[in-house]
């Protein structure tokens, strides 16, 4: 099984990258991670991460889940047209997606989450309900093959979730 992780080429949470990828990787699932720029990019608080391609060189037929990681640089590099395209072809060919802390945002901004359970960092919260989901609370959801979950201390439950949804 192979996922592909969508961080901030600066900027995206560490937790919420590292702890999902440690827990998959574990799992027997290949992680890549995909950004902005191909090289190391640079957490929040201090890792870094390999980035092997970049948003417009990724092909995701052959990958089973796509996930988009959080963190201050999320929305600032990750909330555009490309990126919804991408995440919205994928969950429209039945596959399953997800997003973290504040990007569950950019599934909102591709008209992903209307009429759907989710949850987002609390920042997010009202560009959720805004877009038409129906903000939850909780720490991880699942609606329909979209898992949400609302930050860093969300990020075992989230692998969980990922876990749980490819082994269907």
């Amino acid at each position: 099984m192979k996922v592909a992780f969508f961080i901030a080429f600066n900027g995206f949470r560490d937790e919420e990258y590292l702890e999902p990828k440690r827990i998959l990787e574990k799992n027997g699932i290949t992680v890549d991670t995909v950004s902005t720029s191909k090289g190391k990019a640079t957490g929040k608080i201090k890792i870094t991460a390999d980035v092997t391609m970049t948003v417009d060189e990724i092909n995701t037929d052959g990958y089973d889940f796509i996930g988009l990681v959080g963190g201050p640089g999320a929305l600032k590099e990750l909330d555009n047209k490309k990126i919804y395209e991408i995440f919205s072809k994928f969950y429209d060919s039945g596959k399953p997606v997800g997003a973290i802390c504040i990007s569950p945002v950019i599934l909102a901004h591709a008209g992903m989450l209307k009429g759907r359970k989710a949850t987002v960092w609390v920042d997010g919260i009202d560009e959720l309900v805004k877009n038409g989901a129906f903000y939850t609370g909780n720490m991880v959801e699942l609606d329909s093959n979209i898992i949400t979950a609302n930050g860093p201390l969300a990020a075992k439950e989230y692998a969980k979730a990922i876990l749980k949804i490819l082994k269907k």
